[in-house]
């Protein structure tokens, strides 16, 4: 029989491609969601609520693996008082249910997966590379991410191998950040935000899913893992490769911080700071990322 893998988010960006990988490499999965789905020959709906702390047993009792995407999109809002509340709680909760619910029917399994993030590392800039070992920031950013991966910690508690995949920007088909950016540029009208000098440590979603697979498959992952490439990528070498896939050179004048400031209010700092960071850790498991060259994860994102 095929080992089931029970996933939160399923139905978004990663979740979608995270599922077909999957299935592929001989799992069943089950999608836990709001609403209620049809089921195919290898994936399963099943529905839940977290406000009102509900989920449908089977999807647990058939569940050998959890891997735990489901959280408020950090970037799709100002962060409103009421908006950084949801964003904290939202992952945490979640995490919360898929705990007490274990303990509630008295079932094991044999990993938890949680999605967490580079902005661990805090919203602010700086050439050193940060690895796993760092401390995390005392930012909203960094405090975020602190309590995502504490909701994850207590599968540990259980017996439970626990790992934390510590995502950067995630490039790829059909969704995630360049389809928001990608038609400002075709139009050439592109531009360079704030000082450019931020750094964006990115990742192609097919190599993210990859290492959610290892996380499931190696008994030897644990704890934190950094997911996005070691390079000295800023958002000024990201625009131009952008540009130039275009067929221009950018010719707009850089868009000032003060403005980005205003228009995004605190949120801005998702655009206007980046840290470099180290994938080491993952390598040293042996590891390969297909995609570490930005211009060709950007082609293959863009089918061009």
């Amino acid at each position: 029989m095929r080992k089931n893998v029970l996933i939160t988010g399923g139905t978004g960006f990663v979740g979608k491609h995270l599922t077909n990988l999957l299935v592929a490499d001989g799992f069943s999965v089950s999608v836990l969601s709001r609403n209620k789905r049809t089921n195919t020959a290898n994936v399963f709906y099943y529905t839940w609520d977290v406000e009102k702390q509900f989920i449908e047993e089977e999807a647990i009792r058939k569940a050998d693996f959890v891997i735990h995407l489901a959280g408020a999109n950090i970037g799709e809002k100002r962060w409103a008082k009421g908006r950084k509340a949801a964003i904290l709680s939202s992952r945490e909760r979640s995490a919360q249910l898929i705990y007490d619910s274990l303990l509630k029917w008295n079932k094991s399994i044999e990993a938890f997966v949680s999605a967490s993030a580079v902005g661990i590392y805090g919203a602010m800039n700086g050439r050193a590379i940060c690895n796993e070992g760092m401390q995390p920031a005392n930012d909203f950013l960094g405090l975020t991410c602190q309590k995502w991966e504490a909701a994850a910690s207590q599968f540990e508690k259980l017996g439970i191998r626990t790992v934390k995949i510590r995502t950067g920007l995630v490039i790829g088909k059909e969704d995630g950040f360049l389809k928001k950016i990608a038609p400002v540029f075709k139009l050439r009208l592109g531009s360079v935000l704030g000082s450019g000098k931020q750094y964006m440590p990115w990742i192609y979603v097919d190599d993210l899913c990859q290492i959610y697979l290892e996380a499931i498959k190696n008994p030897m992952m644990s704890g934190a893992y950094n997911a996005a490439i070691t390079d000295n990528t800023t958002n000024e070498s990201f625009s131009k490769i952008l540009a130039k896939i275009y067929g221009y050179s950018i010719w707009l004048p850089n868009i000032p911080s003060f403005l980005i400031k205003i228009a995004l209010g605190e949120m801005s700092k998702l655009i206007l700071t980046g840290r470099r960071v180290s994938n080491e850790k993952l390598k040293q498991l042996g590891f390969q990322f297909q995609y570490e060259n930005l211009e060709t994860a950007i082609k293959t994102s863009l089918l061009l």
